[in-house]
């Protein structure tokens, strides 16, 4: 019989290699349904595999990131963005020995909640539910995996280990919160958890510079005041050559390096100051162990401010932005005034759930591309319903 390492094999790999402050998953806290474990996996990399598996993981593939799909082939969607962070997140824990299946897990998960037309269209859903509860992507990422999605009969949802639960509900950037209060709120997010946080903005403070130099959104010359980018040309060396796209890739893979390095080394330097020698110690302090160094901190924090500014804020994302409102806005409002005009799948929901919740629950998991089309089925005389 040849080589065959089994999920016993696997947990005892986690159990002599991983760090004393990593969560292992022989040490799962469960799942909401008994089922039985897997020969071959851990149930951590079932969870992942769940993730992949669902539908609102492979819409991500046309869901806005920061430009809308039809603005070209180049730029990140919500898929790419999830696996560039789930690879990121596993280098981390790799090199903190936290557990990356856990991780990976995490960051695959992060953004399944997301609805068309990105931060947009988060903020319309938002504002028209604001009597009715709210909308946030992340609380959404977590309805989808515990009640939404339906992948087998005896339960809701894809019955995730609730670590991998609290990991996306204890999802925090300073654009993420969520009520945690069903999770032992008055811990920190796992060193895993935190580490997908970590990995989630390197990835989108590196991959929207660089989308926003490929759509000539500002120039290098912008840059140029900012300390991060100061350090990035000093380090690569002053080139008299045009900037051109190979430039463009050598710089931010500098940047996204020079970001993963200095959060590793900070993490390290944190666990041991604070003697952390269990997952229960680092999730009962009082800050994050995860950060970047202070410097390298505040010149990330310039850099946030400039994209805001000459991006997020450029007129030709706002347009796109005021567009998808109006979509949005419009779709929920006829829905709303004629519940009967709801897919019969949809429909069936109302017996159990508010109108409204139902409304966005189908409007957050439609792509960018179905939206528009919806919009036109529901307005456009010449589209057929």
């Amino acid at each position: 019989m040849g080589f065959q390492r089994k999920r016993v094999d696997l947990e005892r790999i986690e159990n002599n290699y991983l760090a004393p402050y990593a969560l292992t998953s022989a040490d799962s806290r469960g799942r909401v349904y008994q089922e039985p474990e897997s020969i071959s996996r851990t149930a951590f990399q079932r969870d992942r595999d769940r993730i992949v598996h669902t539908t609102a993981f492979r819409r991500l593939e046309y869901k806005t990131q920061v430009f809308v799909y039809y603005e070209g082939d180049h730029y990140r969607t919500r898929l790419t963005h999830t696996l560039e962070v789930a690879q990121l997140g596993r280098s981390i824990a790799r090199g903190l020995g936290a557990n990356e299946d856990l991780t990976e897990a995490i960051c695959l998960a992060h953004d399944l909640g997301h609805p068309p037309f990105g931060h947009a269209g988060e903020h319309s859903l938002d504002e028209l539910m604001k009597d009715y509860g709210g909308f946030n992507h992340n609380t959404q990422s977590y309805r989808i995996v515990t009640e939404l999605e339906k992948r087998l009969p005896q339960f809701k949802g894809i019955n995730l280990t609730y670590e991998t639960r609290e990991g996306m509900i204890k999802h925090e950037t300073e654009y993420d919160k969520s009520d945690a209060s069903e999770y032992e709120p008055d811990k920190r997010a796992s060193l895993e958890a935190q580490i997908a946080n970590a990995a989630d903005e390197i990835a989108y403070n590196a991959h929207d510079l660089e989308d926003g130099l490929r759509a000539e959104l500002f120039s290098i010359q912008d840059l140029a005041d900012l300390k991060i980018w100061q350090a990035l040309m000093s380090y690569l060396g002053d080139d008299s050559e045009p900037f051109s796209k190979t430039s463009r890739a050598k710089v931010i893979r500098e940047l996204i390096g020079m970001m993963v390095t200095d959060v590793i080394g900070t993490t390290a330097s944190n666990l041991e100051r604070l003697a952390i020698d269990s997952p229960l110690f680092l999730q009962r302090q009082e800050t994050n162990v995860v950060s970047y160094s202070e410097e390298l901190g505040s010149w990330i924090r310039s850099l946030k401010d400039f994209l805001y500014q000459c991006m997020y804020r450029h007129f030709r994302l706002v347009r796109m932005q005021v567009k998808a409102e109006r979509y949005l806005c419009e779709i929920f409002a006829a829905y709303l005034n004629e519940p009967m005009m709801l897919p019969t799948h949809v429909h069936s929901r109302l017996a159990e759930t508010a109108v409204e919740r139902v409304i966005t629950d189908y409007i957050a998991g439609m792509t960018d591309r179905y939206a528009v089309q919806e919009w036109d089925k529901l307005f456009d005389p010449h589209t057929k319903a």
